[in-house]
């Protein structure tokens, strides 16, 4: 319904679609004016860092495609709208994902695909089977994540209700993190990436395998390739915290 909406207007969804495109690929812009000053960062080259920067992006975006509308879920709580989609035969957090859905979104992540694949392109990567396998696995489980993420720090707003910055901070702000080489941070900033909110598996420990860079942290290989499970972790917690939420919501009598 809302996709029909937006396409009513086609020249208005293309232009916004347009500047969506330019306006995240000024992130990336930041980065390739730091290296006409410098030809590594942290041992990484500029594709290298196009390849987090395509990946993590990418993981956000889609992410944001598709469960970003859940941000509006304290202004539902607030005004007591959420007790209409208790009442209906359907999901509550499908329809709260759905609510507005916003097909421009998609301009993230098209801007992020373009960086990846010029960065593969000019990657000098020895392709093995399991290299050519994580690539499309840790845009998959990346995206999976971010939606983790997502919906648990927004249903924090059942009890919370003007957490959004938190909410962010762990999303976008993860995601621009996720853009920059491990061996820029702290091993404690990265350790709870990886123990914490599992964000080091959207790209960084599988990019370690994929553009054969040590691990700061010595961690076992194995982790490398633990991408999947983090995700199916990470979709199992925010389940069980979206449930707590919505068993301890009490409505607004509306």
């Amino acid at each position: 319904m809302w996709t029909r909406a937006l396409m009513s207007y086609r020249a208005s969804f293309a232009m916004m679609t347009f500047a969506n495109v330019v306006i995240t690929f000024l992130d990336f812009f930041v980065i390739i004016l730091m290296f006409q000053h410098t030809d590594s960062l942290g041992d990484w080259t500029l594709p290298e860092l196009g390849f987090l920067y395509g990946t993590s992006a990418f993981a956000l975006g889609t992410a944001n495609l598709f469960v970003g509308s859940i941000d509006a879920l304290g202004e539902r709580i607030r005004t007591g709208t959420l007790d209409t989609m208790l009442v209906r035969p359907a999901p509550a957090l499908a329809q709260v994902c759905a609510e507005r859905f916003s097909l421009r979104r998609i301009g993230r992540p098209a801007q992020a695909a373009a960086v990846l694949g010029w960065s593969l392109f000019v990657l000098d990567v020895h392709w093995t089977w399991d290299r050519v396998l994580l690539v499309p696995v840790l845009l998959l489980c990346g995206t999976l994540i971010f939606a983790a993420v997502f919906i648990a720090f927004a249903s924090l707003q059942f009890w919370w209700g003007e957490s959004g910055q938190l909410h962010h901070s762990f999303t976008y702000g993860g995601a621009t993190v996720l853009q920059y080489p491990p061996t820029v941070f702290a091993k404690e900033l990265v350790a709870g990436t990886v123990f914490g909110v599992p964000l080091a598996f959207v790209n960084w420990l599988p990019a370690l395998r994929i553009l054969d860079k040590p691990d700061p942290l010595g961690l076992p290989a194995a982790f490398r390739f633990a991408s999947p499970l983090a995700a199916v972790l990470s979709l199992a917690a925010a389940g069980l915290v979206w449930r707590a939420g919505l068993r301890a919501y009490r409505g607004a009598g509306s």
